[in-house]
């Protein structure tokens, strides 16, 4: 079992009650956002983290260490180069004392549960890859929070999955789908993928209720955040970048993890930049909505 370290500021927290919100590491490394949006990101999730009323702690492996909450002096480190690190990574990560392990969702939810830090934020979820009835490309991020007691807040997920049977894998595992404030299932860059959410929910305390009144003990929720109005991509011109980035996969072979670096770099170049503002838009709105939550959840406690 992982044995996370948590950081003097998350030992505080817990030993006061007060509110936390676990961080994924990816997205601020090399494997993420370029360089320096992917500081900018960190700055502006913590950020927004801290002015909820929570505190922020960013999950990672750090010289074969699972850490939980990090130093300010410590954040260069997963700015820079690093090796992704899902779940299923992490006791290899631990076993080969990896210098920097920068965590994806599923690899998040496991050390923020082990850790006792029942709220994560991320920018969106891994989900069902199209053709997975022949890859069978299922994100293991759907897996742990079907797993793992975690809230997990996202804007949806990526937009090139097959987000219908994303929505039917985690209704089959028993994860709660719930809209914050909104009726439809986001698709990252845009507020809507035009399905239904399953559950709408108004309040952080109407979360919270949910959370407390789980069936399954040992499983999450899925609280979908849309990107805001603001910042939202056009749909029209997402879809047709999408497809043909995943005809460009299929050609070229590109599979697995590799897929969604791939896409991203495509609609990057396709909307000339304006991805990386509203990926950041997206992030810290996700991280404001988690500090909400995550108050809530500590005063309910």
């Amino acid at each position: 079992m992982i044995e996370p370290v948590l950081s003097e500021d998350v030992v505080a927290a817990q030993r006061d009650g007060r509110a936390i919100v676990a961080l994924e590491s990816t997205i601020f490394s090399n494997l993420g956002l370029p360089s320096p949006a992917n500081a900018e990101a960190l700055d502006r999730c913590t950020a927004a983290i801290t002015a909820g009323g929570a505190v922020p702690a960013v999950t990672a492996v750090l010289d074969g260490v699972v850490r939980i909450g990090l130093a300010a002096d410590e954040h260069e480190r997963i700015l820079g180069e690093a090796r992704k690190a899902a779940e299923r990574d992490l006791p290899v990560a631990v076993a080969q004392r990896w210098d920097v392990g920068a965590t994806t969702v599923s690899a998040s939810v496991a050390i923020a549960s082990a850790a006792g830090v029942p709220v994560f934020a991320t920018g969106g979820l891994g989900g069902v890859h199209r053709g997975a009835e022949i890859t069978g490309d299922i994100s293991a991020d759907l897996d742990a929070l079907a797993n793992h007691r975690v809230i997990a807040v996202s804007a949806g997920a990526k937009a090139f999955l097959d987000l219908a049977r994303t929505l039917e894998y985690l209704e089959t595992v028993g994860v709660p789908v719930l809209g914050w404030r909104h009726d439809w299932f986001p698709a990252f860059y845009t507020r809507s993928s035009g399905l239904p959410i399953p559950h709408r929910v108004e309040s952080a305390s109407e979360v919270v209720a949910v959370f407390h009144a789980s069936t399954r003990p040992s499983s999450g929720i899925l609280l979908t955040v849309p990107i805001p109005e603001a910042d939202e991509l056009d749909a029209q011109l997402l879809d047709g970048v999408l497809n043909a980035a995943l005809d460009e996969c299929a050609r070229d072979g590109v599979t697995g993890a590799a897929v969604t670096p791939f896409v991203l770099a495509r609609i990057g170049e396709a909307t000339d930049g304006r991805s990386v503002p509203a990926n950041l838009a997206l992030a810290e709105h996700n991280a404001a909505v988690a500090a909400e939550i995550a108050v809530a959840l500590a005063a309910a406690s």
